[in-house]
């Protein structure tokens, strides 16, 4: 997914609250339940991404910082 810019996100926050304004108190209510069952996923996927990298970390250890700057350099060298 691509991370919106402010001024992006504005535009759609203000569309949204033009159409939450006119929008029916059942309607309202059903944006609620998927907004707060989406924010639940989101930190359930994220706790399960903590646990991964945690596990990871146990089983191969860490890495150190220059390892980690070499493995970036090494990406932009693919890239370009």
């Amino acid at each position: 997914m691509k991370i919106k810019t402010d001024s992006e996100r504005k535009e759609i926050i203000d569309a949204i609250n033009v159409m939450l304004n006119q929008a029916y108190d059942s309607t309202l209510d059903e944006i609620l339940m998927i907004l707060k069952k989406n924010e639940d996923e989101e930190y359930e996927s994220d706790i399960k991404a903590y646990d991964k990298g945690k596990e990871d970390i146990q089983k191969n250890g860490t890495l150190s910082w220059e390892e980690v700057k070499q493995d970036i350099q090494d990406m932009k060298k693919d890239v370009a």
